[in-house]
């Protein structure tokens, strides 16, 4: 057997220990953690966004939803991202609710939080953010209890034309886009008050955007113009699977940091819930504009 020079003599361990580490397995990073907190305009009401998938997420109430939160996963998957999704949702319910009947269930370890308030910000007072701030508040302290490292963004939501174009809606008489820009504005200005907020995903801004961009049309009472696509359900309420299509890409995008457009014109679940290549590749078109835009 050949003898090792002495002046290298000291150095063997290095080798040894090299060929050692060589010899064990590649350790995985550990998934992102991350919970959708909302509503109906999160699980996906009245399309089938609802049930879309919903065995690649984890739904802590046990309802079987698939939603918004297993799209977000879906884009995830295409992108080679590992993220351990989970959602907390209950129909017409305000974050006060999730922070007084869900807690239990909420309190754990997450990497990232996304939070959706009320469609008016508040059932009884349309446009008061009274109870979103005290609560969006109370379940941030919650998360930032548990990992101190954790992000919390809130999901700003969409106009809806039943409060625009009827007379009966907090918003009547003004332009489709105003509500969203108002709602954008009171998710704002909770985040920027409280340092465990991190940002807000501009999904009612990005329906503007759509509108503005001639991609979607912006008044579902008087038809759909060729070409266009309705971003409203038929209660002119909830999202469409258009609109859902479109908050999904906008939270994948703020999220991970990827451009919605690499999911490209061949994008798997825009095939499976029945969008063309046209529509799929338009409305990342205007998530990535609208997330290019959004300080």
């Amino acid at each position: 057997m050949s003898r090792i020079p002495s002046r290298l003599r000291p150095f063997r361990w290095l080798a040894a220990a090299a060929l050692a580490c060589l010899a064990l397995p590649a350790v995985a990073a550990s998934p992102q953690r991350i919970v959708f907190i909302g509503n109906s305009f999160t699980f996906g009401a009245n399309s089938p966004v609802w049930h879309y998938r919903a065995n690649t997420v984890h739904d802590l109430n046990g309802d079987g939803v698939g939603g918004v939160p297993a799209l977000f996963k879906r884009f995830t998957q295409e992108a080679g991202l590992d993220y351990n999704v989970s959602l907390e949702t209950d129909a017409g319910q305000t974050l006060k609710f999730h922070y007084t009947h869900r807690a239990k269930r909420l309190d754990q370890v997450w990497d990232q939080v996304v939070m959706q308030e009320y469609s008016t910000l508040s059932p009884t007072k349309p446009g008061d953010p009274t109870d979103f701030r005290i609560y969006a508040g109370k379940l941030a302290a919650m998360f930032h209890a548990k990992n101190p490292g954790v992000k919390v963004h809130l999901l700003a939501t969409w106009s809806r034309p039943d409060q625009t174009y009827k007379k009966s809606g907090h918003w009547y008489g003004q332009p489709i886009t105003a509500m969203a820009r108002d709602l954008y504005k009171a998710y704002h200005a909770v985040a920027s008050h409280n340092p465990q907020i991190d940002d807000v995903l501009p999904v009612g801004l990005a329906f503007n955007r759509a509108i503005a961009m001639k991609v979607a049309d912006p008044d579902p009472y008087d038809g759909t113009r060729y070409g266009q696509v309705d971003l409203w359900s038929f209660d002119h309420y909830h999202a469409s699977v258009y609109g859902y299509y479109l908050d999904s890409l906008v939270d994948f995008g703020a999220i991970t940091g990827k451009d919605p457009r690499s999911l490209g014109r061949g994008e798997k679940a825009a095939q499976e819930l029945g969008l063309s290549p046209e529509q799929a590749a338009a409305l990342q078109n205007v998530a990535w504009q609208q997330l290019k835009a959004t300080p």
